[in-house]
């Protein structure tokens, strides 16, 4: 049974993380009044749809502020809401790792916030973790760290009670570096918050994170960055 509902809620997980690239950095729209809880921070058109809704708290804080509040505060929570922004919403691929609690265990929102840390992850940007670029924070994260269970954010004011069977890391590309160097980056962090938190590396068909498909994914990544090489100057022709 557990298993059965760890897959469920994994697989709902990637609906969910389409969702989340596709509004990535999207800027929001003028003339939008206070949220419910559950809303995102950008612009929702008429009508239902299921999206994440991260970064919900810190834009509904935000709308419904007495004026009274300092611009120190204002500028500080907008700083913290533009870490791991996406300069660019539109994407050509999505790499997706998960890290997995055990079965009949959870992941704790404490544990996972710890091993963020000291994985060297930021909190940022619809209430998600970021890898970012080491001194150049400006260009964007590397790869993001979701949480699975819907809305998809870490809230921090109800972190001591967050409980979720997988956290999701994920990759978009073109990334502000080759895709081999992200992945890079990603693989190791992934690995390092399973060892922290007892938990699984899983690929994205949900199957334990084996070599051959690590060898694979970094084959994949090495076509897309010869892909996207700049073509080379073409030499003056000589007469």
């Amino acid at each position: 049974m557990d298993s059965t509902l760890l897959r469920i809620g994994i697989g709902i997980a990637g609906v969910l993380l389409i969702a989340a690239i596709y509004f990535f950095g999207r800027p929001r729209k003028p003339g939008q009044g206070r949220r419910v809880a559950g809303g995102t921070d950008h612009g929702r058109p008429e009508g239902e749809r299921i999206e994440p809704t991260l970064g919900a708290q810190l834009e509904s804080e935000l709308a419904g502020e007495a004026t009274e509040q300092s611009e120190l505060d204002l500028g500080a929570r907008n700083e913290l809401n533009d870490v791991g922004r996406r300069g660019d919403a539109s994407f050509e691929k999505i790499v997706t790792l998960y890290v997995a609690a055990r079965s009949g265990e959870k992941l704790l929102g404490p544990d996972i916030v710890v091993a963020a840390e000291k994985a060297g992850l930021a909190y940022g940007h619809m209430q998600i973790f970021h890898r970012l670029v080491e001194g150049h924070p400006e260009r964007g994260p590397v790869f993001s760290v979701a949480n699975i269970m819907k809305p998809g954010s870490f809230d921090m004011a109800t972190i001591q009670e967050l409980e979720t069977p997988a956290i999701a890391f994920f990759l978009t590309l073109p990334a502000p570096m080759t895709a081999l160097e992200a992945w890079e980056k990603m693989l190791p962090t992934a690995q390092r918050m399973a060892e922290l938190l007892d938990g699984m590396v899983l690929d994205e068909s949900r199957n334990a994170l084996g070599r051959q498909r690590i060898a694979h994914i970094r084959d994949e990544l090495r076509a897309y960055d010869r892909q996207h090489e700049a073509p080379p100057l073409t030499k003056p022709a000589r007469w």
